[in-house]
């Protein structure tokens, strides 16, 4: 599995034709399981993050914070930093790649998505990927949706149902549908 791990980091794709395809259908029914578990029961603080380091495969600091219920289809391509705090209802594809780094807020029902699809109906079945990085304290607010390929610059605010679909500068706010700069923060 952790050839298929290491391929995906790399940028490849992996495809239903791929030889390596079942290894990562089995890490995906894998990670459904854990978020399965994860969601059905009361779990302390510790056995959350515990939980959200199989998902993750990674190990991650205490300070790290997630109210579930929480939804991924892989996991395994997410890296988290320092003081994050995910909020209830949360959704990450990260298929393309997902790095949230020290810091980092995520409001209630946000979802921060790395897959997409061709627009052409004949190609519709084929998955696209781009990484989304959310840098330093920055605060994704509840119900923002982060589409695939965006950098969400440092200290900046999206606000309660945005969509993002740019990358946004270090230090400014942006709402709406798409999301546009409404100012700078206050210092």
């Amino acid at each position: 599995m952790n050839k298929v791990i290491e391929r995906m980091r790399n940028g490849e794709r992996i495809t239903e034709t791929d030889a390596d395809f079942p290894l990562l259908y089995s890490e995906i029914e894998n990670t459904k399981k854990l978020v399965c578990e994860l969601n059905n029961k009361y779990h302390s603080p510790d056995e959350i993050r515990t939980l959200l380091e199989r998902i993750w495969g990674q190990q991650l600091d205490a300070s790290v914070r997630m109210f579930p219920p929480f939804y991924t289809a892989f996991g395994k391509l997410t890296r988290v930093g320092k003081e994050v705090f995910i909020n209830f209802g949360c959704t990450f594809l990260d298929q393309g790649g997902i790095t949230l780094e020290d810091g980092v807020f995520i409001g209630p029902e946000a979802k921060v998505v790395t897959e997409n699809h061709p627009e052409e109906p004949a190609l519709r079945h084929r998955l696209l990927v781009k990484p989304i990085v959310i840098r330093r304290n920055a605060w994704i607010g509840a119900g923002a949706i982060i589409l695939p390929g965006v950098t969400v610059g440092e200290n900046a605010i999206v606000a309660a149902g945005a969509v993002v679909t740019k990358d946004i500068p270090d230090n400014v706010i942006v709402a709406g549908v798409p999301a546009k700069i409404i100012r700078n923060i206050k210092q």
